[in-house]
């Protein structure tokens, strides 16, 4: 099931940030090669600590973390703005109310591998991708930017995600980081289920009070 967690909720579900942030460290750190810092096998940073809201991929008895993703409102401070500022170009203005960042994107292979043979890391990206539009969708976010790989373009394209690449830089890993962003719309949410193969809602419950508290105040 996909889950959102907000700050306010976070003392409830520690077990399954932490396994977020060993999975952030094993991913973007041992895998990816990218400049984070991983303390005690852990990778956080200042962004955690903006009240994000993270959407979570777990079973039902939150046990397991088979992905995450962090959501930010680029009216605040956004890894894009801050980091990855040379993956776009600088005349650009990204910052609005409805514009949101998504950060951190991964999947559990290992997850995956004991508990969902069936489901590959291509799948498995996709479907997160899918409850990232919904998420959007709901709470009137009209476009979500991201920083990713070259590789990853594929994995777009595979989930019907209409993304539009606005740059890219070296200097930040292994491999350049491009920066892009996909309108959040009914057409695209179609779209992505067809791509997908998917006809119901991924989400079992909303974004609730506090991003939609955030919308009205950015508003």
């Amino acid at each position: 099931m996909f889950v959102t967690i907000e700050t306010h909720e976070q003392p409830e579900n520690l077990d399954l940030i932490d396994r977020m942030y060993r999975l952030r460290a094993k991913v973007f750190g041992s895998e990816l090669g990218w400049d984070v810092s991983v303390v005690n096998g852990r990778e956080a940073d200042y962004y955690d600590r903006c009240n994000p809201v993270y959407l979570i991929w777990t079973d039902a008895g939150k046990r397991e973390l088979y992905g995450s993703v962090r959501l930010l409102p680029t009216t605040g401070p956004t890894l894009l703005y801050d980091v990855f500022h040379d993956t776009f170009p600088g005349e650009l203005s990204l910052s609005a109310p409805g514009i949101w960042e998504g950060t951190r994107l991964c999947v559990n292979e290992d997850a995956f591998a004991h508990r969902m043979p069936q489901v590959g890391k291509k799948t498995a990206f996709c479907l997160m991708l899918l409850a990232l539009c919904e998420t959007a969708l709901k709470n009137h976010i009209h476009t979500l930017i991201s920083n990713f790989e070259p590789p990853t373009r594929r994995l777009y394209r595979a989930a019907g995600a209409p993304l539009q690449e606005l740059g890219s830089s070296d200097g930040y890993g292994r491999r350049p980081v491009c920066a892009g962003l996909f309108p959040v719309d009914k057409r695209t949410l179609d779209q992505m289920r067809s791509a997908i193969g998917v006809e119901s809602t991924l989400l079992v419950a909303d974004i609730n009070d506090r991003l939609r508290s955030v919308m009205r105040a950015a508003a």
